[in-house]
């Protein structure tokens, strides 16, 4: 291997440290209806990676061969029944509005599918 791999891959992991210590965990509700009742878990999954990677939020990826936004929807939806009220989790790396990031992310969503509201969640709050 020569140099400026190392160099690369050094820089990489700084950068991906420095991710892991601003990420800001946010909590959200959201509700699944009309059409969007058949949409499967990991699409569904897709479809929030996608809408919050159209936002100009500064997200969190996951680390790896192939790295996705850090989405975590704790729950399979069950296929073509509506759902109202779930609940999924996204990092950012700043402390963003959450009435500006829940505006953000809706406008991205297609019919069916929208975020009812965001918090953010502190890393001392967390822990207690």
């Amino acid at each position: 291997m020569d140099l400026k791999f190392w160099i690369y891959f050094e820089f990489c992991a700084l950068l991906f440290e420095i991710q892991i210590r601003c990420m800001i965990k946010y909590n959200a509700i959201f509700e699944k209806k009309e059409d969007m009742v058949y949409i499967s878990h990991l699409d569904l999954m897709t479809l929030f990676r996608r809408a919050v990677r159209r936002t100009s939020l500064p997200f969190v990826l996951t680390k790896g061969y192939t790295p996705r936004v850090k989405i975590s929807i704790p729950r399979a939806l069950k296929l073509g029944r509506e759902s109202r009220e779930e609940e999924m989790a996204f990092f950012l790396t700043e402390q963003k509005d959450a009435v500006e990031v829940l505006e953000q992310i809706n406008r991205q969503l297609p019919e069916g599918v929208k975020l009812l509201g965001i918090t953010a969640i502190d890393k001392k709050e967390e822990k207690t």
